[in-house]
């Protein structure tokens, strides 16, 4: 059994010491509730998680699941797991990284923030007209071939824009958008 320092402390325990079974079973409950804790803030350090998500990563790792819903309530009580500051966080995230705002909204599903929160950390996206731009001017040269021009249109809708978005950009380039049909 794993025990961490201030769980020790708190049975008084030392080398050598006999425990009845009571008292060994509070030990292993109060060692599974204090492991739990711990391993919910090492994740919570690494990145943002949401409420939802940092519970099913702690029952994956082994927690029992009645202890990781506590440890993830002790999170939320001490304000470390907050899912609207992380739905902050993963939008600025797309928004820095050009992504849509269809990649936006697949982030946030993918990180379990409740769809109640999406609305709230979506409303002021962004326009990403000019990212769409420059990641076209980018890829394509001037005399770019129907090749080239479809992988830059399928790279753009694999990171969320929408295809009318994209067919703006390829006419600010003066590249003939009438050849891709709208998909």
């Amino acid at each position: 059994m794993r025990l961490y320092r201030q769980t020790v402390e708190d049975f008084g325990l030392y080398a050598g010491m006999e425990l009845e079974a009571e008292q060994l079973s509070k030990l292993r409950t109060a060692a599974g509730e204090m492991s739990a804790k711990m391993r919910a803030v090492r994740i919570v350090s690494a990145s943002g998680v949401s409420k939802r998500d940092l519970e099913q990563r702690l029952i994956r790792k082994g927690e029992d699941p009645g202890q990781a819903r506590a440890a993830v309530e002790w999170m939320s009580e001490l304000e470390l797991v907050d899912d609207r500051k992380t739905a902050e966080q993963i939008v600025a995230s797309c928004v820095r990284k050009g992504y849509g705002l269809s990649r936006a909204k697949q982030a946030l599903y993918e990180k379990r923030i409740p769809k109640e929160l999406w609305a709230e950390a979506l409303e002021d996206y962004p326009d990403q007209d000019d990212k769409i731009l420059e990641f076209l001017q980018s890829r394509l040269s001037a005399d770019a071939g129907e090749k080239e021009v479809k992988r830059a249109i399928e790279a753009l809708l694999r990171r969320g824009h929408s295809y009318s978005r994209i067919r703006k950009g390829l006419e600010r380039l003066s590249l003939d958008a009438e050849e891709f049909p709208e998909e």
